[in-house]
């Protein structure tokens, strides 16, 4: 697999080309009209058919029971670092098509698309954001009591960045690690399967 360095060949946005996924977290609260905005970024998404799939459980250090429930459905392996965030997002999906009840097969896509506007408005806010997929979708089904028909998607830990020395050792190296993606040529195709637009 070929992959590219961070400085991509392309000039994109800033707000795109500077955004990381972090693990140190400073523990400096989210003013709450920024923590607001990001949902209204987030609201504002595309989604097939204007169904808005999307949904999402936040939980901010201020609110310390519900912060302590969201981060008791985190995996032991991101509890180490996400604890130390100022708030935690649940993200879920509404599988079922409201105007007819039939399944809505592009919902995880959907909520994708919501939970990239909330990072960009993030992104301009001064904010970072990491998403995980390692939490127990069983257990925040039954804690948050999320009805039948909205699966949990992914969790999300935000705050202000923090100097390095704040996580495990372990994780500094990766923290610290240039990102990297495919080239377009890996990625998009021209007319037919493999054959590289550029």
């Amino acid at each position: 697999m070929t992959i590219l360095a961070e400085n991509s060949q392309e000039s994109i946005h800033n707000l795109l080309r500077d955004r990381r996924s972090i693990r140190a977290f400073s523990s400096e609260p989210i003013e709450p009209e920024k923590l607001k905005r990001l949902f209204e970024a987030a609201r504002w998404a595309p989604s097939s058919a204007n169904q808005q799939p999307w949904r999402f459980i936040v939980a901010t250090k201020d609110r310390p029971d519900d912060f302590d429930r969201l981060l008791s459905v985190i995996k032991e392996g991101n509890v180490v670092w996400a604890r130390h965030a100022p708030a935690l997002i649940l993200t879920v999906a509404n599988r079922i098509r409201e105007r007819d009840q039939s399944e809505n097969r592009h919902a995880f896509h959907d909520v994708g698309q919501a939970v990239a506007h909330l990072t960009v408005q993030a992104q301009a806010d001064g904010l970072y954001l990491r998403q995980m997929g390692g939490f127990d979708q069983g257990l925040a089904r039954e804690v948050f009591e999320i009805p039948i028909g909205f699966d949990p998607v992914t969790a999300i830990a935000i705050g202000y960045p923090a100097a390095q020395e704040s996580i495990p050792d372990s994780l500094r190296e990766r923290e610290a690690a240039s990102r990297v993606r495919r080239p377009l040529s890996e990625i998009v195709y021209e007319g037919t399967w493999g054959n590289s637009r550029w």
